[in-house]
């Protein structure tokens, strides 16, 4: 852990869909730069954190996984709570984790802020000679949605960074406009399963803007 100097925001984004679509590989890239074709599952929410240099800003992203909860239909508002950005993952070869989507939409904005940053992400590009669900198609999708799109593919690392990256910077975008407040943006910070020195930390640095 950090002194309180050494990021401006703390960001909660979520990671959304079904099961299997390889959420728990995209946070494993993008924290840890690691894959794992183990394909069980552990049960319980679960996060890791980055911090990202964008712009002047120093951004720790708090990533959060549902862990396989998303197959018992157990994500409670507690998960949503304080999330400021979210990607809504599925599988392009299996296009029923498509078709759950609208269903994964609706459930985030009824407990999520009405500011989030939402992306449309379909994963496993590595797997086009298999794909059953058109980039087009969930394109269209995500422009009548108002939701960012990026197709990737944890496997290779394709757009992996380039995905979670577009997210914070269109959060940073929103708190700089207003849209998302200061003190949204504080209790992200503190909505955190820290300790409470650490959290006292975060306090004293959650709504720095330099």
């Amino acid at each position: 852990m950090g002194s309180d100097e050494s990021y401006n925001f703390v960001f909660k984004v979520v990671l959304i869909g079904e099961s299997g679509v390889g959420k728990s590989n995209l946070l494993s890239r993008f924290t840890k730069n690691d894959f794992t074709h183990d394909s069980r599952t552990t049960i319980g929410v679960e996060f890791s954190t980055r911090t990202v240099q964008l712009d002047q800003f120093t951004i720790k992203a708090q990533i959060w996984d549902t862990a396989g909860l998303e197959r018992y239909r157990a994500i409670t508002s507690a998960y949503y709570r304080g999330a400021v950005g979210a990607l809504l993952v599925y599988d392009i070869s299996k296009h029923l984790t498509y078709e759950s989507v609208e269903r994964w939409l609706k459930e985030l904005y009824d407990h999520a802020d009405p500011h989030i940053v939402v992306m449309l992400v379909g994963n496993k590009v590595d797997l086009e000679s298999l794909r059953t669900v058109p980039t087009e198609e969930a394109k269209d999708f995500a422009d009548k949605k108002g939701l960012m799109f990026m197709e990737t593919s944890a496997l290779n690392a394709t757009n992996v960074e380039a995905a979670f990256n577009d997210v914070l910077k269109a959060i940073q975008k929103k708190v700089a406009s207003r849209e998302v407040t200061r003190g949204s943006i504080c209790a992200v910070t503190l909505s955190s399963q820290l300790s409470s020195g650490e959290a006292q930390g975060e306090r004293k640095g959650c709504c720095k803007s330099s």
